[in-house]
């Protein structure tokens, strides 16, 4: 409990413009100050702060109350988590009367991870500007990169010494524990217990929150070898989501407010080149395709983008991807090709802030004229040109706006010479196309709530946080014949039984692409595939006879909602009951993959389904050894060393398989 009179104190001490102004750009009007309310999607500001009254409230949504309330509702903190909040803001000594020991442990672990990774940037900062490999290889490549000193100094940029625990035995020096450090994503633990660092002999960029506290990195390697990552990023923590992290915002965020405008840029070192020269509103996503919490983020500051990023296959293929998203959302979009060879790092080490403006002015173009000049079609292919067209007005489609919709079929007609009308027919059908889907959902929604189930949580669409996993169940449990394979033959069926029709969206440079954006896999095609290439189906009797009945189902073509609802109405209760329980709630796959998960579906799935097949074939590889190691005991002597070079095989198939799901170095 805290003291009334420290409750006092930072009631009297905190102020609500500078609580609120924490996350939201505000801008002045009169004595109050307003932006677009941080609380629910809006286009036009409703949301006014009046530091002399020391409340807010938003006249869109309702929401209303003082500092206090702001950071209770936008940070989902209970009242005390929110004054230890602003208690900590304005340099408040709480001592508390009584507190559990689950209060203290949770609020202690996350600011341990916090501290842990600020001492790393100290260190990585450190190294680069007082040690000699640092100075010679790490300050020497980022000066040659055209960045100076007050910008390396300004993003915080740093080295992260050769050797395996550099980092690591600095952090334990200076008493921090090593599960933090992993836990932050700094050290990665080997199955031996081993700490070692996960950064060595790279450049280093910090990536901030949008209060400018340090949660994760991103370490550039300076070697050309094609054998070694060119990136190494923080992987998801309990600090740090990628989905809901941006390059760069805390430094942009005011700038962008100021010129209503936010440049996206697809790396770190483009965000860095183009702040030094001036141009201060750009951001990047934090080594993820880019996701609509982002694009929300972005949203909260101004309407309109203008997307940068590199004129190769993959970069035009991840723009084409983001208009989408970006016109569905409800702002506007525009993109910008910079020549054959450069990318927006190289184009402004080349040229005055002045000219890169000018450029930009001259070639920033709406998406119809984007989607037309990286997808030519030659004159005489109407059957491209036809596809072409349908693609824009699919496009179009997305943009909620009536009269924008408008304004662009308009477009559409002149440039390719199509009637309005047949646009406009097309269009039509998309969006009632998408009216059902809605309401497909809400109605799946609605009888879930009826029958008692916990509503699906999709990150893709909602901003609150995920609901805490439930524990694994134990009749689940009493239906597993095969201990050592039921995890991952559950986790499987768990993404089939919630995702099965659901296509994977793997990247062009993913050794899962088909070559083809026509032709991606559902979620159940690939793990049939997978199980079928290597002649297997699953070992346990039960997870067995749900996943047959659901591709009987599948196979006929019915769509995700009406497999699940025939199988859990089947004859057969053991297979209604694995549904049920696998069915439950989309992310209720392992405790660790719903904390990584907290990103777009697509992205999640083209993570996690092919990591998953890569985990039951190590575990198959285990229940095999487990089998010879206990025949071994009581085969013979002449068949002793065929079951040894056996085991040997698979040892070395084991730790192939590891390396591939990153738990070895190569």
């Amino acid at each position: 409990m805290i003291p009334q009179e420290t409750v006092d104190r930072i009631l009297d001490t905190a102020r609500i413009d500078e609580v609120v102004g924490d996350f939201v750009t505000l801008r002045r009007r009169g004595a109050n100050l307003v932006a677009c309310c941080p609380f629910h999607n809006e286009k036009t500001p409703s949301f006014y702060v009046s530091p002399s009254k020391g409340i807010f409230k938003c006249f869109g949504c309702g929401k209303a109350g003082s500092a206090v309330g702001f950071v209770m509702e936008h940070e989902h903190y209970t009242y005390v988590e929110a004054l230890k909040y602003l208690a900590n803001k304005y340099h408040i000594e709480v001592q508390e009367k009584e507190e559990t020991v689950e209060d203290i442990a949770a609020r202690q672990r996350t600011e341990s991870l916090m501290l842990v990774s600020e001492f790393a940037q100290k260190f990585f900062v450190n190294s680069l500007l007082h040690t000699d490999e640092g100075r010679n290889v790490g300050l020497a490549y980022l000066h040659s990169r055209g960045l100076d000193d007050e910008t390396i100094e300004r993003f915080g940029l740093g080295w992260a010494p050769s050797g395996w625990t550099a980092l690591t035995d600095a952090a334990l020096a200076e008493g921090y524990k090593a599960e933090y450090l992993v836990e932050a994503g700094l050290c990665i633990q080997s199955e031996n217990g081993r700490v070692t660092d996960r950064f060595h002999e790279r450049a280093m960029f910090p990536i901030h929150s949008m209060a400018g506290r340090v949660i994760a990195y991103s370490g550039r390697t300076l070697h050309n070898d094609g054998n070694i990552a060119k990136y190494v990023n923080s992987p998801e923590t309990p600090i740090y989501v990628k989905s809901r992290a941006l390059y760069g915002i805390w430094l942009a965020k005011g700038e962008i407010s100021k010129a209503d405008k936010c440049f996206l840029a697809e790396g770190n070192v483009d965000v860095v080149s183009m702040h030094q020269l001036g141009l201060r509103n750009v951001v990047a996503s934090c080594g993820t395709s880019l996701t609509e919490e982002q694009i929300r983020i972005i949203k909260k500051f101004t309407g309109n983008i203008t997307v940068m990023y590199d004129g190769d296959k993959a970069g035009i293929h991840a723009a084409q991807r983001a208009i989408g998203m970006i016109l569905k959302e409800g702002m506007n979009v525009s993109l910008v090709l910079f020549p054959d060879g450069d990318d927006p790092d190289s184009f402004c080490r080349k040229h005055t802030l002045e000219e890169v403006q000018a450029f930009i002015a001259e070639n920033e173009m709406d998406f119809v004229s984007y989607m037309a000049l990286v997808n030519p079609v030659a004159a005489n292919d109407p059957l491209g040109r036809a596809n072409l067209i349908n693609e824009i007005s699919d496009t179009v489609a997305l943009i909620p706006d009536a009269v924008k919709r408008s304004v662009f079929v308009d477009a559409v007609s002149q440039r390719f010479g199509v009637e309005t009308r047949i646009i406009f027919e097309r269009i039509n059908a998309d969006r009632r196309q998408m009216r059902e889907d809605e309401q497909k959902e809400a109605e799946r929604a609605r009888r879930r709530a009826a029958a008692g189930l916990q509503p699906d949580y999709d990150p893709a669409r909602d901003e609150t946080p995920a609901p805490t996993p439930r524990p694994a169940e134990q009749g689940l449990s009493s239906l597993e014949e095969n201990k050592t394979l039921a995890p991952a033959e559950r986790e499987l069926l768990s993404f089939i039984m919630s995702y099965g029709t659901s296509e994977l969206d793997f990247e062009s440079d993913s050794d899962y692409y088909s070559g083809s954006e026509d032709d991606k896999p559902t979620v159940a095609d690939f793990i049939r595939a997978s199980l079928e290439a290597d002649g297997i189906s699953f070992a346990n009797k039960a997870f067995r006879d749900a996943y047959d009945a659901y591709m009987r189902e599948y196979d006929e073509g019915y769509e995700q909602d009406e497999i699940v609802r025939t199988l859990l109405n089947s004859p057969d209760r053991t297979v209604a009951f694995v549904a049920a329980e696998l069915s439950m709630e989309k992310h209720q796959l392992t405790v660790k993959n719903f904390e990584q998960a907290l990103t777009t579906t697509s992205s999640w799935l083209v993570n996690f389904v092919p990591k998953a097949i890569l985990v039951y074939a190590e575990k198959r590889i285990e229940d095999r050894m487990a089998g010879l190691i206990k025949s071994l005991a009581t085969a013979p002597e002449g068949e002793q060393t065929a079951i040894m070079a056996e085991m040997q095989k698979l040892s070395a198939a084991q730790k192939r398989v590891k390396v591939k799901i990153g738990r070895e170095k190569v």
